[in-house]
Parts: C-alpha cells; sequence; structure tokens
C-alpha cells in the first residue's frame, strides 16, 4: 500500500479576471473568458475545500486579474472579488506577481494587498522589501520558494527610478521594436515588456536559501509567474535572464521543480539536471464547461498532479 502523501496543495494560474464580455488575446486569435472564470475559481475552491486528505496551501501562479481592469477604473473591485473567493479557504494562499497586476497596480501598491503573502515582519525575502520574494518551509525537509520574475521590469515602477532605467536599458538593448510587447524578428524573443527578470540581489538570496537547503537535506519547490526553462516555455514567455536562475538552480541539489504560469497553453519538461518545469494551463483561456487547476501531492521521492478541466494528470519523480 502507498504511503500518505506528505503534503497537498493546490496549483492556479493566470485567472484574469475582469467583469467584462468575453474577449481576444493581443493577435486577435484566442478567446478569453473573463467574466467565467471568477466562476472557475469558485469551482477551484470548492473542489480544494472538499479534498481529503485536506490540502495545506494553495499557490496562485499570477495574473490575478486582468490588466483591462485598470483601463476601467476596477482594479481594487476585482481585486476584492478574486480575493473574496480564495478568502473561503481555510489555508495559506502563496501569490506569484504577474504582468497584469502590475499594469494594475504599482509594486509599492502591492505589498499594501492582500497579494502580498511575503511574512510582514520577517527575514525570509531578500533585503528590498517591494521585491516579492520570499520562501517557508511547509513540511520537515521542503522548502517553498517564491521568486519574483518582474524583479527587473519596465512594469508598475516609476519610470524615473533606478528599476525602471535599468530595466528599459536591457529591454532596448535587445528588442529594437516600437512596440517593446512585440517579439518579432527578434534574436532573444523573450525580451519582451510583458516579460520580467531577476535582479542580481535576488538572485544572490535566492543562492543561499538553496545553500541552506542542500546543508539541511531539503527538497525544494520554486514557484514564479514567468517560466524559467525554454522547453517548458513557447520561446517568447521566459524569464529574462533565465539562464541566471536556471546557474542558480543547478548549482545546487535541492531543487526538484519549477511551476509558474503565463504561458495560457501550459508546457512541461524534465530539464537534464532533473529539475520538473511545470507551466500550468491559464483559467483565462478555459471554456466555461472546462476548468484549469489541480492538486499537487508530495510524497518522499515524487510529486503527484491531479489535474482538473484541461491540466493532465503528471508523475514527477525526483
Amino acid at each position: 500500500m502507498q504511503a500518505a502523501p506528505r503534503l497537498a496543495f493546490g496549483v492556479i494560474a493566470d485567472i484574469q479576471f475582469a467583469d467584462a464580455e468575453d474577449g481576444y488575446d493581443f493577435g486577435g486569435y484566442r478567446r478569453r473568458y473573463y467574466r467565467h472564470s471568477l466562476r472557475l475559481l469558485r469551482e477551484a475552491v470548492r473542489a480544494w475545500t472538499g479534498e481529503s486528505p485536506p490540502i495545506d496551501f494553495v499557490l496562485q501562479l499570477g495574473d490575478i486579474i486582468d490588466g483591462q481592469n485598470a483601463r476601467r477604473g476596477e482594479a481594487e473591485s476585482a481585486l476584492q472579488q478574486v480575493l473574496d473567493v480564495l478568502g473561503q479557504l481555510s489555508v495559506p494562499v502563496h501569490h506569484a506577481w504577474g504582468n497584469h497586476e502590475l499594469y494594475n497596480f504599482s509594486r509599492a501598491r502591492l505589498v499594501q494587498t492582500g497579494l502580498y503573502s511575503r511574512a510582514a515582519g520577517g527575514s525570509a525575502g531578500p533585503a528590498d522589501r517591494e521585491c516579492h520574494a520570499y520562501h517557508c518551509s511547509p513540511a520537515p525537509r521542503l522548502r517553498l520558494v517564491v521568486l519574483d520574475a518582474y524583479d527587473a521590469s519596465t512594469l508598475g515602477t516609476d519610470p524615473g527610478s533606478l528599476r525602471y532605467q535599468e530595466s528599459l536599458r536591457v529591454l532596448r538593448e535587445k528588442n529594437p521594436n516600437d512596440d517593446l510587447n512585440s517579439p518579432e524578428g527578434l534574436k532573444e524573443p523573450h525580451f519582451v515588456a510583458f516579460n520580467g527578470g531577476f535582479s542580481q540581489a535576488q538572485l544572490d538570496w535566492f543562492n543561499e536559501v538553496l545553500k541552506f537547503s542542500d546543508e539541511n537535506q531539503e527538497k525544494v519547490i520554486v514557484m514564479a509567474h514567468v517560466p524559467l526553462h525554454p522547453s517548458a516555455s513557447n520561446g517568447v514567455c521566459l524569464a529574462w535572464n533565465y539562464e541566471a536562475a536556471l546557474s542558480v538552480i543547478y548549482a545546487h541539489r535541492s531543487v526538484v521543480c519549477v511551476l509558474a504560469g503565463h504561458l495560457h497553453d501550459g508546457a512541461y519538461c524534465l530539464d537534464c539536471h532533473g529539475v520538473h518545469h511545470l507551466t500550468l494551463e491559464g483559467v483565462i483561456e478555459t471554456p466555461p464547461d472546462s476548468n484549469a487547476f489541480g492538486t499537487i501531492y508530495v510524497y518522499e521521492d515524487k510529486m503527484v498532479l491531479k489535474g482538473r478541466g484541461r491540466i493532465p494528470d503528471r508523475v514527477m519523480h525526483f
């Protein structure tokens, strides 16, 4: 008989709720179900609440509300509606920040919202309090690391700030297009404004966390909004300096899985270092008669994903 899981947690990505009629992506091809996404989130919360054994926490992988809320003056009310639904859970929710959070709110504002799941008084993250990266240990010999994939970004930050100026310099160096969201003709098509990257300070902090995990024989699960591996991406939806993040991971032996969103089709790869990269299908492009969420059960030697709707089941050995 199989041993009971060490813990279980819910996963969901790219809800992108807006109180708006269905629309399409920027290319005009892919349908987006803005209003229905809240109903699908309610279904997910109902399912997680009924899990047996109960789940221990939920990972919300970013883009919780859609950017159009900012234009409509509805960012605060849309955020409140999704947080009210997640608030029906009796377990913690860990949030990744995505591009749509930063279309709606400045970093300074996000710190004051329910999307700031970094512990208020703790030293579990980088020195910069507006960098939404942190770690915690939800079970013995297991660590969760939340990364901020827009720590280097032109989004959600003051154009006069050093963060903005440096990010714009990096972007313009790699992307000569008038539209910085366009990957057209680029040798490195992931250098677009709707992606972002990691500051050196965050990478140094990440390295120290993994060093501690190595020394304490921990398994580490990493989450970020943007994929970190080209094979868990479409080549465009990828962190700017993903190689630097992978270098940190590969310098250690503790990371078993990287969870991401951003790419609404989802993707998966097992890399040459034995790390699983799972990019979750997005709720926003999921038809109302389906869904896109899952529960991951963690055992001593594997993680088992039980997917719902268009997320397939998966066993990830480590």
